[in-house]
């Protein structure tokens, strides 16, 4: 293996397992504030951090709200994204609720197919159809206690999903740093508003109060850990590639085992293991899949 290849596959595990750091700290905050707020309170700070750096870059006038349907798309669904693995946390043990999340490239798969009109390939439907048997042995053991809320974390990996498809539809569009800026103040906009419906509703849980400084404190931690691992990431995927880092994402799994085990004391069982593997398993199978199909297109490239 070549040395860039190993450092992107160090940079990209230390990234995934960044994230579950923050997951682990949501955790440990369930009942303390209502999710949307937290969400929003991550996304008003990360759009502060993002705006001064974008004026000094573009100027006050990227400031602008977009006015492209499908940046707001972006904002929306990252915003559901992030309500959804909250609450899905909350109410599931971390490694499970994690355990789930990795459902998303399988949807992403299905939606590319709807929408970009990506060919369907045989792989694609069997590693769908495995991820999804290994959702409902997964969720088995967590249906009574946690009724539908157990379909929170599905929500979470369709809202990543959907932001992914929209990613690549308006892929060009505007500078990288502009993108963020736009996904950041599209969400900030939509939790907010969420944070009111939900506080408005008088539905227990998403009533608010006045913050002790710690939550948002946390809260920011979140989203300081959540950028460092986004940038760990880039990291490695710009030295080995995207193809190649792929299945460093399940270091978040192990890693969401561990703080489960450490700090909440979630033991999974033995049935909601064999779901996981299956997850993993279809992950990798349709990682695979795709990377022999790049080779031979490469190859064939290469022949003509």
């Amino acid at each position: 293996m070549q040395q860039s290849d190993r450092a992107g596959l160090l940079f990209a595990l230390a990234g995934f397992c960044t994230l579950s750091i923050g997951d682990a700290i949501i955790k440990g905050m369930a009942g303390e504030w209502p999710a949307p707020a937290m969400a929003a309170t991550r996304y008003i700070l990360g759009t502060l951090l993002l705006g001064v750096l974008i004026v000094r870059s573009e100027g006050a006038g990227a400031l602008a709200l977009p006015k492209d349907k499908l940046q707001w798309l972006r904002g929306i669904a990252i915003s559901m994204s992030a309500i959804g693995m909250f609450l899905a946390v909350w109410i599931m043990p971390l490694a499970e609720a994690t355990t789930i999340a990795f459902t998303q490239p399988m949807i992403t798969a299905l939606l590319a197919m709807l929408f970009l009109s990506e060919r369907a390939h045989k792989s694609t439907w069997i590693a769908t159809i495995a991820a999804f048997i290994g959702v409902f042995i997964v969720l088995r053991p967590n249906f009574d206690s946690a009724g539908w809320g157990v379909l929170f974390p599905l929500m979470g990996a369709t809202g990543m999903a959907i932001t992914i498809i929209a990613n690549r539809k308006v892929h060009g569009r505007a500078s990288i740093l502009a993108m963020q800026y736009y996904m950041s103040v599209t969400a900030m906009i939509f939790l907010i508003f969420a944070t009111l419906v939900g506080h408005f509703s008088g539905l227990e849980g998403f009533t608010m109060s006045w913050p002790h400084w710690s939550i948002v404190a946390r809260c920011a931690f979140i989203g300081l850990s959540a950028t460092l691992a986004q940038w760990f990431i880039y990291m490695g995927t710009a030295r080995a590639g995207a193809g190649t880092i792929a299945p460093m994402t399940y270091g978040q799994l192990l890693m969401a085992v561990a703080f489960g085990y450490l700090f909440f004391d979630d033991v999974p069982d033995a049935i909601a293991m064999l779901g996981a593997a299956i997850i993993i398993g279809a992950g990798l199978y349709l990682w695979h899949a795709g990377r022999q199909r790049d080779r031979a297109r490469k190859a064939a490239n290469g022949n003509d």
